[in-house]
């Protein structure tokens, strides 16, 4: 039986969760500034993109003829739902949403730094550590500009 290797798999579902549920909470904080709503938003959000990456995954996996594209689905769901879990995790923890929004952050800092310690050697390690969390930073910051900016036009 042929050894496959699902690190791409995995950085599909951890990465685009820090991106975009980030990137989500960031948004809605600064729109709404409501935890449950933050919350409520996130967990329906985790819920269905974590679904929608993996059958992605599946279908790219499954085109290049690959047997194991259910595998891979799965780790993908897998990745996207438990970075998710640890991304909201902090408005469960910490009653002030400026505390937990901080920890978010933190958060996904430290689960980039896991991921690429595990899983990139020692000389690739800080370029891939740098581009994920720079990519991180910049889709934050663009969910942080249109929360403001619905939060001006819609006025809540």
């Amino acid at each position: 039986m042929e050894k496959h290797n699902y690190k791409s798999a995995i950085i599909l579902g951890m990465h685009d969760a820090i991106v975009s549920l980030t990137g989500l909470i960031a948004g809605l904080f600064f729109a709404f500034t409501d935890a449950n709503i933050i919350i409520i938003t996130c967990i329906i959000s985790s819920i269905t993109a974590s679904l929608s990456m993996g059958a992605a995954n599946y279908l790219a996996v499954k085109s290049n003829g690959d047997k194991q594209a259910i595998i891979a689905a799965l780790w993908t769901f897998f990745a996207y739902m438990m970075t998710c879990i640890l991304l909201i995790s902090p408005f469960f923890i910490f009653s002030d949403s400026d505390i937990a929004l901080t920890f978010v952050f933190i958060m996904a800092i430290f689960i980039i730094l896991l991921f690429n310690l595990i899983f990139y050697h020692k000389k690739s390690f800080f370029k891939n550590f740098f581009e994920m969390l720079s990519v991180c930073t910049i889709v934050s910051i663009a969910a942080f500009t249109i929360g403001e900016i619905a939060n001006k036009i819609f006025g809540i």
